[in-house]
């Protein structure tokens, strides 16, 4: 069973947000300009990053597995 890669784009939370190639960034002035000229900030993305809720990426037991996999693969 090989890695199956996905195309982020065709998934529904992603459909209604148009993807900008690095030419057209650039194009715009930058990454801070380009992110201007859309109506986003660095502020915005701070404080949306300080209100959202703490996400911990591995369960207690996903945590556990991994470590004693490292241990046993050194």
């Amino acid at each position: 069973m090989g890695i199956r890669s996905k195309n982020i784009a065709n998934l529904p939370e992603f459909r209604d947000r148009k993807s900008y190639s690095p030419e057209e960034i650039w194009a715009a002035g930058g990454t801070t300009a380009f992110g201007k000229k859309s109506g986003q900030s660095n502020k915005k993305l701070i404080e949306a990053l300080k209100s959202s809720p703490e996400i911990e990426p591995f369960t207690d037991e996903e945590w556990n597995k991994t470590l004693i996999y490292l241990k046993e693969s050194k």
